[in-house]
């Protein structure tokens, strides 16, 4: 597995070795033992999977008390996904940092604890799967507004953007101070 830095400390972009021939490909696209030797210790309790049309786009999201790691990636279609520093003695607070992710580059975004997360669909479906380090806690969601203007995300145009009223209706993060502990919170 390819391992590349980001200018976030801890976020990681991962893209498994798939090996192929006529009839198709194999990649493993966790090994808790190859993890461990790269220095990620993450125990993952609870897989997720959603599907989404072009234009869907799901967050800003965390969990208040109960942060969760990610290893998100796409199964089909593409993706254009961001996590945002949450930190609260990050140098990087409020910044963010995005990767485009599809079944064809086959790369993963590895999200540790502290970082709010989105994605925004740019094929005309994807499924999106991701593992999380913890369990999902309904009342702990929490959330910061997609356009936040002191975060400036720079989304892909992709016409119309849809979102749930939940994700429309968050606040920006100068409106409620969000943070959490130190960096593996």
């Amino acid at each position: 597995m390819d391992i590349e830095k980001t200018s976030i400390e801890g976020l990681l972009v991962l893209t498994p070795r798939a090996f192929g021939d006529q009839r198709g490909y194999f990649m493993e696209t966790y090994n808790k033992r190859e993890f461990e030797k790269n220095g990620l210790f993450y125990d993952f309790v609870q897989d997720n999977e959603s599907l989404s049309s072009r234009g869907v786009l799901r967050g800003l999201h965390f969990q208040k008390r109960h942060p969760q790691a990610k290893l998100v990636r796409v199964v089909q279609g593409e993706v254009f996904d961001v996590a945002v520093d949450l930190r609260k003695d990050s140098r990087t607070y409020g910044k963010w940092v995005g990767v485009v992710l599809s079944d064809v580059n086959r790369k993963m975004f590895l999200i540790p604890r502290g970082f709010a997360h989105g994605f925004l669909v740019l094929s005309e479906t994807a499924k999106f799967v991701y593992k999380c380090d913890d369990f999902y806690h309904p009342e702990d969601e929490g959330g910061i507004r997609y356009d936040d203007p002191d975060i400036a995300i720079l989304w892909p145009e992709v016409g119309r953007r849809i979102l749930s009223p939940k994700d429309e209706a968050h606040p920006f993060l100068k409106d409620g101070p969000i943070a959490f502990g130190g960096g593996d919170q």
